[in-house]
């Protein structure tokens, strides 16, 4: 399937009422058959929505959508950019470890780094970006066990670019 069919005829399920687009599913939560199905998807022995904040349909639809065009394995759906990226970071980060920033982020981003995450014992380290030099200085033996390159929308192109030409150079 070409990928203009597949961003125009991938959803889900058509229901009984044979809908030509999926509907909006215009609701907070989702009712159970008994106090067994519920428990058990409380539980997460049972995949299934529960609360519309955690998933639902149409969420499901277009995470689904998504990780089809891009060839992906899986991906998440946020509200908004700054959850996004709180979550990578919270998923990727424990407390003693050390990030090391381009100085040209978001700023929400840099008050993520400079006041919420020092209250978990992480810390933040500033360089800028056409000073690569500081990078290597800024890398604590001990703290940085590995690297990882998180990229979002917001920066420029340049900054990716300038990124990946020193990363390159230094394999």
């Amino acid at each position: 399937m070409d990928f203009e069919t597949k961003a125009i005829r991938l959803q889900t399920e058509r229901c009984q009422f044979q809908e030509h687009s999926t509907p909006l599913y215009l609701t907070s939560s989702f009712i159970f058959e008994d106090a067994e199905e519920m428990r058990a998807s409380f539980a997460e022995e049972k995949e299934r929505n529960l609360y519309s904040r955690f998933s639902n349909p149409n969420t499901a639809e277009f995470v689904n959508k998504i990780v089809a065009l891009e060839g992906a394995e899986s991906g998440y759906a946020f509200a908004t950019g700054m959850s996004a990226i709180f979550s990578t970071f919270a998923a990727l980060l424990n407390a003693g470890d050390h990030v090391v920033s381009c100085r040209s982020i978001f700023g929400s981003t840099h008050t993520l780094f400079t006041k919420y995450f020092p209250t978990c014992n992480i810390e933040t380290s500033y360089f800028n970006v056409d000073e690569v030099g500081q990078i290597e200085d800024l890398l604590e033996v001990g703290i940085t066990d590995g690297l990882i390159r998180v990229s979002v929308g917001l920066e420029s192109s340049n900054d990716i670019i300038y990124d990946l030409k020193q990363a390159l150079e230094n394999e």
